[in-house]
């Protein structure tokens, strides 16, 4: 069957997506079946264990969401994902690696089968958000990448990122987020009446105005002159330090990162008021 695309004949965004989870997910599989130690630490107070099962959680509600099931209770806050997430961490025990690793390899195929025959516009997410399914599977993606590194990096095995994934799921799944929850990647405490305009040129992709307001966070499009400071950054590098995976000197020295303009303080600022979910 030929992939579905748009009318300028490129394939849609839900079909990358599932494509690049059907890349990702076997190598994921086989890194979580190789892991020694499943009780080694990996990211915050989680184990690896811990990242693995929490992976199945978000194929088993991914899924879920684009079939129109209900979805775990969740305010989609740093704080508020924590919570909705340790919940279910408790309630699930299971760490054995080759019981994960079955489960996310079964989970991801059901994901694929469901979201092959999703015709609706858009699905009722975490905290009510209605996402185009498209943004679910970017949410898939992100999960994907992100703990892969978190399990590779703590059983020190190589995870490489493809920037055209991470690419993909930035436009698929960080920008409806950000539409349809202004709030959610901002720590108001620190916020407070902060105002900054920062432009973002992701290497292959479209450039973007990140404008902080009032606790919120809205994107426009880029081109605007009255900006703050301008970024470009290889969409990896710029992911894991958006996420807080990696500081900002190790992608600046290896020329991954780059950034100027007439106020770069508010630039520093806007990262250190950024709390993504």
């Amino acid at each position: 069957m030929a992939p579905a695309t748009t009318h300028g004949g490129a394939p849609d965004t839900m079909t990358q997506a599932r494509a690049a989870l059907r890349e990702i997910v076997p190598g994921l599989v086989a890194l979580v079946r190789s892991v020694p130690d499943t009780n080694s630490a990996s990211v915050g107070t989680w184990t690896v264990g811990d990242v693995a099962a929490h992976l199945s959680h978000s194929f088993r509600a991914d899924t879920d969401a684009i079939a129109g099931k209900p979805v775990p209770q969740a305010v989609v806050t740093k704080a508020g994902i924590a919570e909705a997430t340790a919940k279910l961490l408790a309630e699930d025990r299971e760490r054995d690696p080759a019981v994960l690793a079955d489960r996310i390899a079964a989970l991801a195929g059901e994901f694929d089968d469901v979201a092959s025959r999703s015709r609706s516009a858009t699905v009722e997410w975490l905290q009510g958000a209605r996402l185009p399914p498209s943004a679910v599977a970017g949410h898939l993606l992100v999960e994907c990448l992100v703990h892969g590194h978190d399990i590779a990096k703590a059983a020190g095995r190589p995870w490489p990122i493809q920037p055209r994934h991470t690419l993909l799921a930035i436009e698929a799944f960080l920008i409806p987020l950000i539409a349809a929850l202004p709030t959610a990647f901002v720590n108001q405490e620190k916020a407070g009446s902060f105002r900054a305009r920062i432009e973002l040129r992701l290497r292959g992709g479209r450039r973007m105005l990140m404008v902080l307001d009032g606790g919120s966070l809205t994107l426009d499009a880029a081109g605007a002159r009255d900006v703050d400071a301008r970024i470009w950054a290889d969409p990896t590098a710029f992911a894991l330090l958006f996420i807080g995976r990696q500081g900002v000197w190790k992608p600046l020295l290896q020329g991954k990162l780059a950034a100027w303009g007439s106020r770069p303080w508010k630039l520093a600022r806007m990262l250190t008021v950024m709390s993504p979910p």
